[in-house]
């Protein structure tokens, strides 16, 4: 009854006109701090260039790692909740020698204003201005990771950052090839909104484009990983943006994981960190 009424909701929201932002579904409320599941972590403050404030975590590296010697890795989110909700998914690098800077787009967490396309690809711009500056950041090594629509927040902000060809490489996991094709395939999953899935996806904003963006990554090493038993994110999508990317590129179907659930294996943690530890150190950094 619940999934018929959020389908119901997003067939009238759609009707409605109010397309783009059914791509959003953010949550006010920290549900937890790092502290809580044993991270040092320091709170950040930053501003994207309209002005709106951010706010973000930095985790620094554990294992001792020397100041300044550590890659960074740089984590952007899915579309739902905040970074309170998603830091399990990168909490494990720091106990690995890795420090991650996460942040919450505008309308998410203690991040002012309300979520957009456009403002969340400022967002990100904004984000990896901070992490350059970060004193306890080695600019020389730092990686972007982006999940679900991170993902492709991820791939389209990139494309077009002054940062683009200072990251050592871009992490992506469960991203959608299309806004508009995401929309159709999810407009045709039910009776209710399978004749309209395409008209209605007409009306998602189109101005970002990963399948065209992707290309504009090269030389940065890009790595696509992807669960074979999603089922919000079909793994063709992942396929898609592989075969549409430069080199150098790589694509890891991970079995028996579902949507942005790869690296809670063990073996693909492992396999994550033979890949960082390959591009952190690139041209004897």
């Amino acid at each position: 009854m619940r999934s018929f009424a959020c389908w119901f909701s997003l067939l009238v929201t759609l009707q409605l006109g109010a397309c783009t932002s059914l791509l959003f579904y953010p949550q006010r409320e920290l549900v937890l701090t790092p502290d809580r599941v044993g991270l040092a972590y320091r709170d950040v403050w930053f501003k994207a260039a309209d002005g709106t404030r951010l706010h973000g975590w930095f985790l620094p590296a554990g294992m001792n790692v020397v100041r300044g010697e550590a890659c960074t890795v740089l984590f952007l989110h899915g579309n739902a909740e905040n970074i309170s909700t998603h830091i399990g998914n990168v909490a494990w690098l720091p106990g690995k020698g890795y420090n991650v800077f996460l942040f919450d787009y505008r309308g998410y967490g203690r991040s002012a204003g309300e979520p957009s396309l456009p403002g969340l690809h400022l967002d990100a711009e904004a984000a990896l201005a901070a992490v350059f500056t970060m004193t306890e950041v080695n600019s020389d090594r730092i990686v972007v990771f982006g999940q679900s629509l991170g993902g492709d927040i991820a791939i389209t902000a990139l494309a077009g950052s002054v940062y683009r060809h200072r990251i050592r490489a871009l992490v992506i996991e469960g991203a959608f090839s299309s806004y508009r094709g995401i929309v159709r395939e999810k407009l045709a999953e039910l009776w209710l909104t399978w004749p309209v899935q395409w008209p209605l996806s007409l009306t998602i904003d189109n101005q970002y484009k990963p399948l065209e963006a992707i290309d504009r990554i090269s030389p940065v090493p890009v790595l696509f990983i992807h669960g074979l038993v999603d089922r919000v994110v079909s793994p063709h999508h992942a396929e898609a943006l592989y075969a549409a990317a430069g080199e150098p590129r790589e694509l890891w179907l991970v079995p028996g994981a579902g949507h942005i659930q790869a690296l809670r294996h063990t073996d693909a943690q492992q396999r994550l960190l033979g890949y960082l530890a390959v591009h952190c150190n690139a041209n004897g950094q």
